[in-house]
């Protein structure tokens, strides 16, 4: 999937929010969720931004910078319907 297709099927599904979902350095599963229409092609080629400090695994110790830079994988893209 494209960055372009990205967005086409989120407008066909009336998308509004994207959940970025991914693993800690010990498997636990974080999630950071971003609003679609603050996303633009740059975010699926340059990463996007976040506050690493609360997903950092504390045992390792204090998080030198609490930038965190995620790089997203448009493969792996499911649509969730939120129950109204």
């Amino acid at each position: 999937m494209t960055p372009q297709e990205f967005f086409e099927f989120a407008k066909a599904h009336g998308a509004e929010m994207m959940d970025l979902k991914f693993c800690d350095m010990l498997g636990t599963w974080q999630h950071c969720s971003y609003p679609v229409e603050t996303l633009d092609e740059g975010a699926f080629e340059e990463g996007l931004g976040f506050d690493g400090s609360s997903h950092w695994v504390k045992p390792f110790g204090p998080l030198p910078e609490p930038g965190a830079l995620a790089l997203l994988a448009l493969g792996a893209i499911a649509l969730i319907r939120r129950r109204r």
